[in-house]
């Protein structure tokens, strides 16, 4: 699979947002934000200590929002439109974060929900291995 890839900006801001929202309702995430609000938080991520890159073949197929820090790469958000989901985009995708964007030598970290099961099982597949367990009691 041949993908390019483009740093996003302000003008992609509202595609970001859809996707985010998709990605929240796919992997079954309690966050109840709405579009526009994950327009702003996306907003100041990009602003901020954030980079979003957008990955492409004819047309846009998946973003990445990660920070890079002195020792570690925090891989956010991965998100593949549903339709392209299980040929190689998100495969291909990590391919190109770790060949040409991400620097070389540090630690990649990613979470994911515990009741996400293919995305726990496309994240082994792509070399991240389980480190931590995190354990919540909610509120009555």
């Amino acid at each position: 699979m041949k993908l390019s890839w483009r740093d996003a900006s302000e003008a992609d801001l509202e595609l970001l947002a859809e996707w985010n929202h998709q990605l929240i309702r796919d992997e079954g995430h309690r966050n109840p934000m709405t579009k526009d609000e994950l327009r702003g938080r996306m907003k100041k991520w990009l602003e901020g200590e954030y980079r979003a890159v957008i990955f492409s073949d004819s047309e846009p197929v998946a973003y990445a929002l990660f920070k890079t820090e002195s020792e570690l790469v925090y891989l956010r958000q991965l998100f593949v439109r549903k339709e392209r989901r299980r040929a190689g985009v998100g495969r291909s995708a990590m391919q190109l974060l770790q060949r040409e964007i991400w620097p070389t030598g540090v630690r990649l970290t990613v979470d994911v929900l515990c009741a996400n099961h293919g995305a726990i099982a496309f994240w082994r597949s792509v070399g991240y291995r389980d480190y931590c367990l995190t354990l919540e009691i909610m509120p009555k």
